[in-house]
């Protein structure tokens, strides 16, 4: 349907991914399994399925993926919020990865209402 790698929504995901990545590198090595992985697999969910939306049949099947991405974003933002509340993320990088997440949330807004 779409050349995913050619969306800009999806190259703004990756770099999404590619920041959490970065900042999780510092939390603690008993976060590795909590807020460390959920944050890392979300990330990656957000670009995964917008990826997989675009090679789906229909716009309808892209258009429900592009839900589950959206869904990525707002857990990602959640557990931001509760990584900066117990001090594993400074303010700096918590505005910027949740900038980048409010753009991409519309982003998929616009997009979504472009496949109707």
């Amino acid at each position: 349907m779409h050349n995913y790698k050619e969306l800009k929504i999806w190259q703004k995901a990756i770099e999404l991914a590619e920041k959490v990545y970065q900042s999780t590198q510092g939390f603690p090595s008993d976060e590795r399994f909590g807020l460390t992985s959920q944050l890392r697999r979300a990330s990656v969910s957000v670009s995964s399925n917008i990826a997989e939306g675009a090679g789906r049949n229909t716009k309808g099947e892209f258009n429900q993926m592009l839900g589950i991405a959206y869904g990525s974003l707002c857990e990602i933002e959640t557990q931001l919020i509760i990584a900066k509340r117990l001090e594993l993320l400074n303010m700096e990088m918590f505005e910027v990865l949740t900038s980048e997440i409010d753009q991409l949330q519309k982003m998929i807004f616009n997009l979504k209402k472009s496949l109707k």
